[in-house]
């Protein structure tokens, strides 16, 4: 009889962990009927849930784009002091519960002086869509900071030194070299920011709270329901915030994944 090595070993744990999480896949999207779920993907509630994550999801990884690039570059190609503490501190959110992060953000925004200013001038965060952007912000630009610093990390600076004696500024080498060999990189960072923007719940929850129809966002809607009893609106949010989920991880690993990006 033929003895079972590690390989067999390790293939049937990945099979059984594949299973698990499949069985709870299928156990949320096959709970109602296809018309039933259709129904309640095309309520005027999850309409209104859909939009507003697109919106909120879409400007914070805007955001995060346009931040994390040039930090992303400060870190892998500049050596300065308080380097290893200053990543420690940009990774903190990371590692935090996003409800600890949007507790804070809510005295921030909603108790401090610095708060109470921005609301004066027309900046309020608290209660508000702009209180999910940035929360969304807030939870996944270190993860986007990691990314886009890996990247650059796997980009050679020669080109840009060679760039530079053909007459280039540091700025221009950088855009017409790093920046384009880094695309898909900065592309994958996106999407998978992007997805998680699109299912932030504890610190959207803490700072932009969880008022129907106005800071619902479909995890929110997932929550709201399910807290008065209305399953089938629940699972139709839930079975969106899956199939996003899935589409956004496999154009993720198209692109590379996180095993090339690190």
């Amino acid at each position: 009889m033929k003895k079972i090595g590690f390989k067999q070993i390790s293939l049937l744990i990945m099979l059984l962990l594949t299973f698990f999480i499949l069985a709870l896949i299928l156990e949320i999207i096959t709970h109602t009927d296809p018309v039933s779920l259709i129904t309640n993907v095309l309520s005027h509630e999850i309409g209104f849930a859909i939009r507003l994550s697109l919106i909120t999801s879409v400007i914070s990884t805007l955001i995060c784009i346009l931040v994390s690039i040039p930090v992303s570059y400060a870190f892998s190609r500049y050596d300065f002091p308080g380097k290893t503490f200053i990543t420690t501190i940009l990774d903190m959110p990371m590692a935090l519960p996003p409800i600890v992060a949007g507790l804070g953000l809510l005295l921030i925004f909603g108790t401090s002086t610095a708060g109470q200013y921005l609301t004066t001038v027309g900046l309020k965060f608290v209660f508000t869509p702009l209180g999910i952007v940035m929360a969304q912000f807030t939870v996944n630009i270190s993860l986007m900071l990691r990314i886009i610093r890996s990247t650059f990390d796997g980009i050679n600076p020669r080109y840009e030194y060679v760039a530079q004696t053909l007459g280039c500024t540091p700025f221009q080498a950088f855009m017409k070299t790093t920046l384009p060999l880094a695309k898909n990189g900065i592309l994958a960072g996106s999407v998978i920011t992007w997805s998680r923007g699109m299912g932030e719940f504890g610190a959207v929850l803490m700072l932009a709270g969880a008022t129907r129809m106005k800071t619902e966002t479909l995890p929110i809607a997932l929550y709201l329901n399910m807290s008065s009893g209305e399953l089938d609106l629940a699972i139709a949010a839930a079975t969106i915030l899956i199939c996003i989920s899935g589409i956004t991880l496999y154009l993720f690993e198209l692109k590379g994944g996180v095993a090339k990006l690190y």
